[in-house]
């Protein structure tokens, strides 16, 4: 097979790939474990790349890193998706469990354990819960740019006060007892089974609703709407298929609109972009039913946000981002970073899209973009040059069956 089925593409909902690990694998209940500090210090920052909305931050487990981590408040326990690095770790007490989550595929192999040692800067756990994937099913570091071997979470947002500005990149974390004057408006949180919700309202085409969402930075999207009254979101006339990511059981199609506005707090958002995911992907499998879908760092990157746990609140700070558009892809393909040869691969081309019409194919491989050698881009480079502006034709040349063709790609506003 080749690995582009696998792959399919990366508007990856790290919400819905790994929202269920925990409780659908049935875990042992286990004690908070808490992040501390050495030697009375008491905040530090650290800094972190930003790269397709994701929180990339270098950690330390059992000693040995650093590893790349996305930082994803909707994640709980800790998770190794590269399982290449488990032997290393010296990890104990590894027991194999069955877990599933949304995605159209069933169950699939991990295993479990709770001794590890995690730091994030000098900041240090001494046992941490952890799953680890028994195969990298995801490829985040493909899809990327990056090299990436897990995420975390929970235990990480609850034992410091957390801002994350977007602007500079830096994460800066304290301990609760320090008082710190926050800035920005206070948004309540809600904690349903360790993750972090708000309750707010968007406004559809059949007016404005109340909505329950995950709070979820690990989710490269804007917003997310699962189900509505126990059953499928009510779809705006105009939108647009699309596979949404992969879960941990398969492919998660759905279809991609808009919807009017988006109230956070005070703060309102025109248009904003919605994935809309198949009802039985991934709302059927939601283990908890007072959910209507799930607030990404599209949206979030808008300001600087301060996540307080202990006092179940957020705090929002509008920054430079925050006159941004929400913008979907005008290429209508998806490409990825082979493993070795590092490669820029044709992965998915969409039907009818600029990209089918340039006459790109699936497993063409870019070699120059704009008459620049693809080396000179990162993939979030070419993937914001991609949804830059409407009409705008790129010069993309491709080697396909021993041979170079340059095609011009209009770019087109689909949604």
């Amino acid at each position: 097979m080749k690995y582009w089925h696998k792959a399919i593409i990366f508007r990856l909902l790290l919400a819905f790939s790994l929202l269920m690990v925990l409780q659908t694998a049935l875990l042992p209940a286990c004690n908070a474990q808490t992040f501390t500090f050495p030697n009375g210090q008491k905040r530090e920052n650290v800094n972190f790349s930003f790269v397709k909305n994701l929180i990339i931050i270098p950690i330390h487990i059992n000693g040995k890193g650093p590893f790349n981590f996305i930082l994803d408040t909707g994640v709980n326990p800790l998770i190794i998706t590269d399982p290449s690095i488990k032997d290393s770790l010296n990890i104990t007490g590894l027991r194999p469990i069955k877990i599933s989550g949304f995605g159209e595929g069933g169950e699939i192999d991990a295993f479990y354990s709770a001794i590890a040692s995690v730091s994030v800067g000098n900041a240090l756990v001494n046992s941490i819960p952890t799953v680890i994937l028994k195969e990298d099913l995801f490829n985040l570091s493909n899809h990327i740019g990056v090299k990436i071997y897990g995420l975390i979470g929970y235990n990480f947002f609850n034992s410091f006060v957390v801002k994350v500005n977007y602007v500079t990149k830096k994460l800066t974390f304290w301990t609760p007892n320090l008082n710190k004057k926050i800035k920005g408006e206070k948004i309540p949180l809600e904690f349903l089974d360790n993750k972090p919700y708000i309750n707010t309202k968007i406004e559809t085409e059949n007016g404005i609703t109340d909505v329950k969402l995950i709070v979820d930075c690990g989710a490269s999207h804007a917003l997310s709407l699962e189900k509505q009254n126990e059953s499928e979101f009510p779809l705006p006339s105009k939108n647009i298929s699309a596979n949404l990511g992969i879960g941990i059981s398969g492919l998660i199609s759905g279809n991609i609109g808009r919807v009017k506005k988006l109230w956070l707090g005070n703060f309102t958002f025109d248009n904003v972009l919605t994935s809309f995911p198949n009802y039985n992907d991934a709302a059927i499998k939601t283990l908890q039913p007072l959910r209507n879908g799930n607030l990404g760092a599209d949206v979030l990157k808008h300001f600087n946000v301060v996540y307080d746990y202990q006092k179940y609140s957020m705090y929002l700070q509008k920054n430079e981002n925050f006159a941004l558009p929400f913008e979907h892809d005008m290429s209508g393909m998806e490409i990825y970073i082979t493993s070795g040869d590092s490669h820029c691969v044709i992965g998915r081309i969409e039907k009818e899209s600029p990209a089918e019409n340039a006459g790109l194919l699936v497993n063409d491989i870019i070699i120059a973009v704009n008459f620049k050698p693809v080396e000179t881009y990162s993939l979030d480079d070419i993937s914001n040059l991609f949804k830059s502006d409407n009409g705008k034709t790129v010069l993309v040349e491709i080697f396909r069956d021993n041979k170079t063709f340059i095609k011009l790609l209009k770019l087109k506003k689909r949604i």
